[in-house]
């Protein structure tokens, strides 16, 4: 997901304008209310990197009309590198931050985790129902409260390593692999899609790395998110084998990943 790379150098301005020159825009959308007070995307990469969060990746939605051009909807990631996860097996993991936002008053400043795994340069989204959503009206906005998200996110972290250690724990039995990749399946496909197509299982949960090989939940979980959103496997289709595509749409993206940890989270026993 994302395309993020592993190297610890931060974007420059100029690279996350090559981007995504939406989050520099210095003036609201002349579509907005009276009541819109317009904060430039900028405003929050220089207030996140007073608190140690450099941006390591940064898109934004195609412009459909003329008129919405460098107003619309953008994504930028960041990560702390200060900060991060070491399992037992010596994986790293890093905490980020996903900020979405744009100029036309239809977004607010939405906060969400995320974590990026270095053993395969992949990022994952954690889900709201678990780790919650924040979220910064362009009213009123002061550092202090960006502090304060970024605060409630980083509080959270013991959470997240609890649930990656949670993932790590679970066995699955060769049918609920199946049974996960199936429902998995839906995240990408709508109902009518499935109804059409057929997908080869055991090709969809063949890992395309040695260190993801393993029945464990956490490993099962990577294979199938890896390969959905970077569309690498096959499906049959009115008798053509047709190659998945790779999702591009940073919306349809979260989505997915979103929902896949939900469904990730239904496999985790609940303890009394």
């Amino acid at each position: 997901m994302l395309n993020i790379n592993s190297a610890t150098e931060f974007l420059t301005k100029e690279q996350i304008k090559e981007r995504a020159s939406s989050v520099f825009t210095t003036t609201a959308s002349p579509s907005t209310s009276d009541h819109y007070s317009h904060i430039s995307t900028e405003k929050i990469l220089d207030d996140m990197s007073a608190l140690g969060w450099g941006v390591v990746d940064a898109k934004q939605v195609r412009a459909r009309k003329q008129d919405t051009i460098g107003f619309q909807k953008h994504l930028v990631v960041f990560r702390n590198e200060d900060i991060q996860i070491t399992s037992e097996d010596g994986e790293n993991v890093y905490p980020q931050i996903l900020l979405t936002n744009s100029h036309d008053g239809k977004n607010a400043f939405t906060f969400t985790a995320g974590l990026f795994r270095m053993i395969c340069e992949n990022g994952l989204v954690i889900s709201t129902q678990e780790f919650g959503q924040l979220k910064i009206r362009h009213m009123g906005y002061s550092f202090d409260e960006l502090q304060n998200v970024v605060k409630q996110i980083t509080e959270k972290l013991p959470l997240t390593i609890a649930s990656l250690n949670k993932f790590r724990e679970v066995e699955l039995m060769e049918q609920q692999m199946i049974d996960f990749a199936t429902k998995a399946i839906a995240t990408r496909f709508t109902e009518d899609e499935i109804n059409n197509i057929v997908i080869d299982f055991d090709d969809l949960l063949t890992p395309t790395r040695p260190q993801d090989k393993g029945n464990d939940l956490w490993s099962v979980y990577n294979v199938i998110q890896e390969k959905l959103t970077h569309g690498l496997f096959n499906y049959n289709s009115g008798g053509k084998i047709r190659k998945a595509r790779k999702i591009k749409n940073f919306n349809q993206d979260l989505q997915l990943n979103e929902r896949l940890y939900d469904l990730a989270l239904e496999y985790v026993p609940v303890l009394a």
